[in-house]
């Protein structure tokens, strides 16, 4: 036996693996978990090229989904699927689903990040697509997109909570919560709610509520147990949120400027947006509409009748959290990372931080490629770069009119919030020069 003695003590110590944190297990259940049934059959997401006027497959399939839907590579494992699908069991059967990352699952510089908005879909085209190429004759009930990039996300509450009771067992009878489908709602990045006490664009709900975070599993075969398993990952996940860190601008800043910019930023912005220096504030502000002048529609879409059926559901009755209020007004959010979250304001009307600091530079009527390479992102603008276009005609396809952004249309304004118009050319470059840098 002592002959086996020596090469024993020789072997490295083994270390017991540490358990994971909340915040890595709400990563891995974000990424790996079917947290609804699949809208589609397997099937439907191979065929779809069939509904798209093609007279054969592509060769590069996934690379063809993604661009047509406005999808990104998956940065993690993901059987095949673009970010946002996902394989999940039907009544019978596998299908394809999706999941929080069809819209909070971005790309920006040819690199795709979980958390980030997905400023690129075209969420109608994609359910009214999948469900045609599965061979299902669906009307969509509602617009869930009025123009690319942005979601009626209110809308979807609004219309899936009217078909539940208060325990979310489903009702005989859909309530009417005052469903509005025009509110051009852009996609707040995950990681500003770490320093929120409120979220959403209007401040209505805490930002600690994790089964406010859990609404967009109100698929209509989701039952109440499901929901009430499913709360312990979704404590975990929220964690998860709440750990995500911006991503850096990765590429060139004038220091100097920058410098001049934060300046001139804590002078002018921070009273609203915060600072951002080695104590950081935020004053959680949600501005009046009167004062901050951007298009009301979200603000007013979502009303009392909503906020009371809300209130009296399960997603309220969380221990020691506010209920949700109606606010009429828009939260200034914290603007860590706002290089990468173009296009800007509630709606998604602006398309780079040069229109936000000077009104009357924006464009009213433009489009853009809804690639997110390095090519397609306006460094010195900082946002997306567009073109300017005529208003799409009538006749055209709502796939074809989704892609232009028209301000004159009714929630997708562009005017207010103009205090940088007041400073000069040169204040508002180096403004937007240290922008860059949180």
């Amino acid at each position: 036996m002592i002959r086996f003695a020596l090469p024993l003590l020789l072997l490295p110590a083994l270390t017991p693996a540490a358990d994971p944190t909340p915040a890595e297990r709400g990563k891995k259940a974000l990424e790996s978990t079917a947290f609804i049934k699949a809208f589609w059959p397997k099937p439907a997401y191979e065929n779809a090229w069939k509904v798209w006027g093609l007279k054969e497959k592509p060769k590069e399939y996934e690379a063809a989904v993604r661009e047509r839907y406005g999808l990104h590579p998956a940065p993690y494992p993901n059987d095949g699927y673009p970010m946002g699908l996902r394989s999940a069991g039907m009544l019978i059967g596998k299908g394809v689903g999706i999941d929080c990352m069809t819209c909070h699952g971005g790309s920006i510089a040819g690199k795709s990040y979980v958390g980030l908005g997905n400023s690129s879909l075209d969420v109608h085209l994609l359910f009214e697509e999948l469900a045609a190429a599965g061979g299902a004759s669906v009307k969509l009930p509602f617009a869930f997109s009025q123009v690319r990039g942005t979601s009626e996300a209110g809308a979807f509450a609004v219309y899936l909570l009217g078909l539940r009771k208060p325990d979310l067992s489903l009702a005989l009878e859909p309530k009417e919560l005052g469903l509005h489908d025009d509110s051009c709602e852009d996609v707040p990045a995950w990681w500003l709610l770490k320093k929120k006490t409120t979220m959403y664009h209007v401040g209505a709900t805490d930002a600690r509520s994790v089964r406010s975070i859990m609404q967009f599993m109100l698929h209509p075969l989701t039952t109440p147990k499901e929901f009430a398993d499913a709360e312990p990952a979704f404590k975990d996940v929220m964690q998860y949120i709440l750990s995500i860190e911006a991503p850096k601008y990765p590429f060139d800043v004038n220091a100097k400027k920058a410098a001049a910019g934060k300046v001139l930023f804590e002078k002018n912005c921070a009273d609203c947006h915060g600072t951002y220096d080695d104590k950081p504030t935020y004053p959680n502000k949600v501005v009046k509409l009167a004062e901050i002048g951007t298009d009301p529609t979200r603000a007013k879409n979502i009303g009392p009748k909503f906020a009371d059926a809300y209130n009296a559901s399960w997603f309220a009755k969380e221990d020691g959290l506010k209920e949700i209020k109606v606010n009429p007004g828009y939260q200034a959010p914290p603007l860590d990372g706002v290089w990468a979250t173009a296009p800007y304001f509630h709606n998604g009307s602006v398309p780079t931080l040069a229109g936000v600091l000077n009104s009357k530079a924006r464009p009213k009527v433009f489009t853009r490629s809804f690639k997110t390479d390095e090519a397609d992102y306006d460094k010195e603008k900082v946002g997306w770069k567009i073109t300017e276009v005529k208003p799409p005609d009538a006749k055209a396809s709502g796939y074809e009119r989704r892609k232009v952004y028209d301000t004159s249309l009714p929630g997708r304004g562009n005017g207010g919030h103009t205090y940088g118009d007041e400073l000069s050319e040169a204040e508002r470059t180096a403004v937007i020069e240290y922008l860059k840098t949180l």
